[in-house]
């Protein structure tokens, strides 16, 4: 009974001690992993933004994030283009997304709020949305219209 209870009382000790590492570890589908990058150029301003490409890449996007450097963002891409709509669920920085054609052209701009569910939709079929802090086009004077270049816009044409 004695080495029962031995074992139980070192089990728990063990567990007890393994508890601040598990409360340090990021929370289970952090999008923080590593997705291939790409640059963007609009003007003379350069974008260092992350590609999410797959179904799995799009569903998670920027949620559970605290911050995005000012010089990047997220870039979606899609098999083919048609009307994307966007929301913010579990997104916790307000954005802008570009909604952009297969030629770079920005189609229309939305700005999003953080944990805001509602859709945030392209005006035309796009292949790509470009996610930017909020204000980050605004700032730069971009509009729909404006041209992004970069190698993923030329690989389409």
């Amino acid at each position: 009974m004695i080495t029962l209870l031995r074992s139980f009382i070192l089990a728990a000790a063990s567990l007890v001690a393994t508890l601040p590492a598990l409360a340090q570890r990021e929370p289970v589908g952090n999008p923080q992993l590593e997705l291939p990058r790409t640059t963007i150029s609009v003007g003379m301003q350069r974008i260092d933004a992350q590609v999410a490409a797959t179904p799995e890449q799009r569903q998670i996007g920027l949620m559970h994030r605290r911050e995005m450097p000012q010089h990047e963002g997220m870039l979606f891409i899609f098999e083919q283009p048609a009307v994307q709509c966007f929301w913010m669920k579990n997104t916790l920085i307000p954005l802008t997304a570009a909604f952009v054609l297969d030629d770079g052209t920005i189609a229309n701009l939305a700005d999003m709020k953080p944990l805001d569910e509602s859709s945030h939709c392209s005006v035309k079929p796009v292949r790509y949305v470009l996610e930017m802090n909020k204000g980050w086009f605004e700032q730069r004077h971009l509009r729909a219209g404006a041209k992004l270049r970069g190698p993923v816009f030329e690989v389409r044409r």
